[in-house]
């Protein structure tokens, strides 16, 4: 839609383009009544060394326990391999909780990648590579996410792997352009409004279903948006995984940085005997460098055939 104001110099009418409202989000009856329910700290943990052995997956467990309605963060440089600690996780939560919801989500990868993805996991993948446009990434999104409110409404439990929240959040970024002021990096105001609703839908919720969201962000990527983008979703979440890109470079996997690793309120996922022995490894470990803390973890994974045994290793300890 455009104006007309007249330009006293020259005498005629000089075109002025006005911008049209962003048409109002419908919310559907699924969103809103998930949303407007009491949402509370999650509870029941998704043991995932129930659906696999993997040490990536048992070094996770312990380090991050994932309970139903967690809003996770996966933080890595990229080459770390997130993705393909994100398939491992996918395997073992379909094994392992066959009734669960699992969804991946894929903005923006290169279309070998979501070929891979797609022979690896058992999930439902739904993807939009990077020879598709901004449109067909949004959409695919919303697909995802009215899904999900579709099914936690209804009382089921449901996971989102998501791949990754940069993207999706450079996405938004491309298609606010123009329409606010520019900040810094790049980034244009309001751009991660949507993004951070998105993530923000995870959660547990009483008397009905949960979703829990995985993401994985990157950081150390040498672009100035990509620190905004990092910066404005640190601390959203109340789960963060660390990958190290020192611990990756010495070829120790998974590449887990211990120290900056964890799970708010952890507690509320184990039985309080075997939280005191997860504190006792917590402790030994932390007075340790990266380096070692995860070679050391490792070294136990490996002594131990269940994490139950390695925990009850630590009775000895507690005295």
């Amino acid at each position: 839609m455009s104006s007309y104001r007249f330009n006293p110099r020259r005498g005629t009418p000089r075109p002025q383009l006005r911008r049209q409202a962003p048409a109002r989000r419908v919310v559907s009856a699924d969103e809103e009544k998930f949303l407007a329910g009491t949402a509370v700290n999650p509870h029941t943990r998704i043991v995932l060394e129930k659906g696999s052995d993997d040490l990536s997956v048992r070094a996770f467990d312990l380090v991050c326990p994932i309970g139903m309605g967690q809003r996770a963060l996966v933080v890595s440089s990229p080459g770390l391999g997130k993705t393909t600690f994100l398939k491992n996780i996918s395997n073992a939560v379909t094994n392992g909780y066959p009734d669960m919801k699992v969804y991946c989500l894929l903005v923006d990868e290169r279309p070998e990648e979501v070929t891979d993805f797609r022979r690896s996991v058992n999930a439902r993948v739904y993807s939009s590579s990077m020879d598709h446009g901004h449109e067909s990434h949004i959409k695919i999104v919303d697909e995802v996410i009215a899904e999900a409110f579709k099914e936690a409404a209804a009382g089921h439990n449901v996971m989102i792997l998501l791949d990754s929240l940069t993207r999706l959040a450079r996405v938004h970024n491309a298609q606010h352009r123009g329409r606010g002021r520019t900040m810094s990096g790049g980034v244009t105001a309001g751009a991660l409004e949507v993004p951070r609703r998105i993530f923000g839908t995870a959660r547990n919720v009483e008397d009905m279903g949960s979703i829990t969201i995985l993401a994985t962000i990157l950081v150390d990527t040498g672009s100035a948006m990509d620190n905004v983008i990092f910066e404005e979703f640190k601390g959203t979440g109340n789960m963060e995984l660390v990958l190290s890109k020192e611990l990756a470079q010495k070829r120790v996997f998974p590449a887990i940085d211990v120290s900056k690793s964890a799970t708010r309120r952890a507690e509320l996922l184990f039985e309080p005997e075997e939280y005191r022995c997860l504190q006792l490894l917590y402790r030994g470990l932390a007075g340790m460098n990266s380096v070692a803390a995860m070679e050391k973890l490792i070294e136990l994974l490996q002594k131990y055939p269940t994490n139950s045994a390695l925990l009850e290793s630590f009775k000895n300890i507690m005295g």
